[in-house]
């Protein structure tokens, strides 16, 4: 017989550690958590700009911290310390470069099944995954000559490079601000006023715009981009039309509908994922973190998640459990 775990937990980002420390925490030790990428925190580490700062309470909205992980405001790199401190304590048992396929709803737990063909079984499923693992795509297509350099991070970015940075949201505006003092930035958002964004995000940038630093080009959407010679030559639905050695889109990301379904998770008439007030989505499967559809990017509410998850659905069954 294999080992049946109490807890699975399918995402090493902030919201998958939360809870699995706080179950350990709560006497729940039996848990094993999935990571697809080669380590924790893959969204903070792929999308975040080196030592950009990391506020506590997201795009201004105060969470109360419930849980056992003292976060503070901080940066990039203190963020993941603190997580990697967290899991350090906790012993938690990870299994990194993991991906799940399927997930089925066995008599009395749950079979997790890897893309590698490996099974393993559990009581409990807590879905823990972000959106940016599958980020937003523009409506037009990009010539396969060019698909290199459209990006999703600036992680490719050279220097001395037109760059174009598609978006409205906090990615966008930092995206722009880092990268503009090395390269010529233009910033392209299809509204004519930013509003998705943090205030401070915001008027960094426009700051930028304002001094010549960084060209704007907003209220105007691109039609489509052709090749041309290896450059990026984007129409704009205002007539003009620019040249960029690099485009980076950032537009946010998607709700992974498939996955989720082949997770057990349950999707309402508008193919979103529900959850209580306890986050419980359905009987024993349990969603924390951006995939909740809440304040997406709050670290602190992702932290809650993870609380919320153990003290009000999983941990009393499971020591009641040990203790019958």
């Amino acid at each position: 017989m294999k080992n049946v775990y109490d807890i699975a937990i399918i995402g090493a980002g902030p919201a998958g550690i939360a809870t699995s420390c706080e179950a350990v925490i709560f006497g729940v030790k039996n848990i094993l958590m999935f990571e697809k990428g080669e380590n924790h925190s893959q969204t903070i580490r792929k999308y975040f700009n080196d030592n950009k700062p990391v506020d506590k309470d997201w795009k201004g909205i105060k969470v109360d911290l419930k849980g056992h992980i003292d976060f503070t405001d901080g940066t990039k790199e203190s963020t993941l310390d603190l997580f990697e401190e967290s899991l350090e304590k906790k012993l938690i048992d990870a299994k990194f470069n993991t991906e799940i396929s399927k997930v089925s709803r066995l008599k009395n737990r749950f079979k997790i099944i890897t893309t590698t063909g490996e099974s393993y079984f559990a009581k409990k499923i807590v879905v823990a995954i972000g959106k940016m693992g599958k980020p937003n795509k523009p409506s037009y297509k990009i010539p396969s000559s060019l698909k290199s350099r459209a990006n999703h991070t600036i992680s490719d970015c050279k220097g001395n490079e037109d760059v174009l940075v598609v978006g409205g949201g906090d990615s966008a505006c930092e995206y722009a601000y880092f990268i503009h003092q090395d390269n010529n930035v233009t910033f392209n958002y299809r509204r004519e006023e930013i509003t998705k964004a943090n205030p401070k995000n915001i008027k960094n940038l426009m700051n930028c715009v304002e001094d010549g630093e960084i060209k704007a080009k907003l209220g105007v959407d691109i039609e489509k981009v052709e090749d041309e010679n290896g450059i990026f030559k984007v129409f704009y639905t205002d007539g003009s039309i620019e040249k960029y050695d690099r485009v980076i889109y950032a537009l946010g990301g998607v709700t992974p509908k498939e996955f989720l379904k082949s997770c057990c998770v349950k999707l309402d008439e508008k193919e979103k994922p529900f959850i209580d007030d306890k986050n419980q989505n359905c009987d024993g499967i349990y969603l924390a973190g951006d995939i909740c559809g809440s304040i997406g990017g709050s670290i602190a509410l992702a932290l809650n998640h993870g609380y919320n998850i153990i003290t009000d659905c999983i941990v009393d069954e499971v020591l009641e459990e040990k203790s019958a």
